[in-house]
């Protein structure tokens, strides 16, 4: 053995207690082990094109409530109310919602003095002198303890909508099946200058195995006049007898009006024009312009189709690009805030609850049947790429960056319809099997649509990438 490895086996085989000749070698090799350094990871370059994504977000707001996402004091985490007497103005964007609208929440409390409830309240007022009716399109709300953070397979069928793993994708899922769940109204309709909450849910930590709870919740709205909304955090207000009970619309108002900001503040996000020091995104607490995205992938503006690419070769369109991560195409995706607090990010980084509507009307233009893969991946996040392709690696980084569900509509190599809802379930720069494959005779056709509204706690960009093998 070399000599510089005496000192930390005799350290390693006394704390092992191995005194005879026997347990040496085990004790030896284990060292050898420990102190041998890890293998390089293979990086590997997926050749082909990386193409921005055509189309662009839409118009529709989106109330996107995520800064503070762990709450220790309660207090405002969001509100589009005017600044009229209310106590803290800065709390107070003025920002009224008419028409369609999305409303996004999601928050966690940790280990709360006296492991007390938290309640997160979405209270929304007509300001006006006429009755307003809020439609409720869809809308899910699920806590941590109902959703947990779970390792699962890269791929599992979905189509019942029990696979999940964390609240935020759970609930973004059920909207894409259409889902509006039984505790929230088709319709709320909100007298004259009257107020009406559209969410007053727990976040219990009580008798759980660790004090840690969160809640995400997503909502499509529309409105058929203006109207004003605000979330707020505050902890279950307490009954005669001693027991938990939610706040009333009367205390939320009063928190709306009187309270200052929820805390702790998250960190203060780098300004878009720095060019130096470390990029913080920060939490997003504002409203972004923009529910969904949609995009027909074809081989430029004036064409119909898109061209299966070269045996070998791949096409790679990237979503939820970002600055720091737009993967050499300069397309930044992410929603612009139409308002926002200082402290809080100045784009809706990750779009979480973002819809992307993707057409793919594949075709082979080549004289030979081909088989074709369509795979949504996580490659190492880049700028400007660095070689030929997207990279990817092997292992892939431990944590998970894709955790959620898509759905798949497309003709199979039967002609039958599928449509498929699958659980993703990626590690960073993982090499995946492909989430479906086709072979195409010459001169044929092949559409497939991809939906997915981009789950909460997944981390961007990723690519949907179609390839010849």
């Amino acid at each position: 053995m070399p000599t510089k490895l005496a000192p930390p086996l005799f350290i390693i085989l006394l704390g092992l207690g191995l005194t005879t000749i026997t347990g040496c070698s085990k004790g030896i090799n284990s060292a050898v082990a420990q102190n041998s350094p890890k293998p390089e990871p293979q990086i590997i370059v997926q050749p082909g094109e990386v193409r921005p994504l055509p189309g662009k977000l839409d118009n529709i707001p989106v109330f996107n409530s995520n800064s503070p996402e762990w709450i220790k004091t309660e207090g405002i985490l969001l509100s589009t109310f005017p600044t009229t007497n209310k106590k803290t103005p800065a709390a107070h964007l003025n920002f009224p919602f008419q028409g369609r609208f999305d409303v996004f929440a999601h928050h966690y409390t940790h280990t709360p003095k006296d492991l007390q409830t938290l309640y997160i309240g979405i209270i929304i007022q007509n300001p006006g002198k006429q009755p307003v009716t809020v439609d409720t399109l869809q809308a899910a709300s699920y806590l941590m303890q109902d959703a947990p953070f779970v390792t699962l397979p890269p791929y599992r069928e979905n189509n019942d909508g029990k696979v999940y793993s964390g609240p935020g994708a759970r609930a973004v899922a059920d909207v894409l099946r259409g889902v509006r769940q039984a505790d929230f109204p088709s319709k709320i309709v909100i007298p004259p200058g009257q107020s009406r909450m559209l969410l007053n849910h727990p976040i219990p930590v009580r008798n759980l195995e660790r004090p840690v709870n969160g809640r995400s919740s997503f909502m499509r709205l529309r409105s058929n006049g203006k109207v004003y909304a605000a979330s707020l955090a505050m902890f279950a207000k307490k009954n005669a007898d001693g027991s938990d009970r939610a706040p009333t619309l009367a205390e939320w108002q009063a928190l709306l009006n009187n309270g200052n900001f929820a805390g702790p503040r998250d960190k203060t996000p780098t300004p878009p024009d720095a060019t130096s020091g470390a990029l913080i995104y920060g939490r997003v607490a504002g409203v972004s312009q923009g529910s969904q995205w949609k995009a027909n992938l074809v081989d430029n503006p004036q064409a119909t189709t898109l061209s299966i690419p070269q045996p070998g070769k791949g096409i790679s369109y990237p979503l939820v690009t970002l600055r720091g991560g737009r993967l050499g195409t300069g397309q930044n995706q992410t929603a612009k805030l139409l308002v926002r607090y200082p402290d809080t990010a100045y784009e809706a980084h990750g779009n979480y609850g973002v819809e992307y509507n993707l057409s793919l009307p594949l075709k082979n233009n080549t004289n030979q049947t081909q088989k074709v893969t369509v795979t949504l991946e996580t490659p190492l996040k880049e700028d400007k790429l660095s070689q030929s392709g997207v990279r990817f690696r092997k292992p892939s980084q431990d944590f998970p960056f894709f955790r959620g569900t898509v759905k798949l509509s497309y003709f199979d190599d039967q002609g039958k319809q599928q449509t498929r809802y699958v659980h993703l379930w990626h590690r960073t720069g993982q090499v995946l099997d492909p989430l479906v494959q086709f072979v195409m005779p010459p001169a044929t056709r092949r559409n497939v649509q991809i939906d997915v509204i981009y789950p909460p706690d997944s981390t961007p960009p990723h690519v949907l990438t179609v390839r010849t093998l």
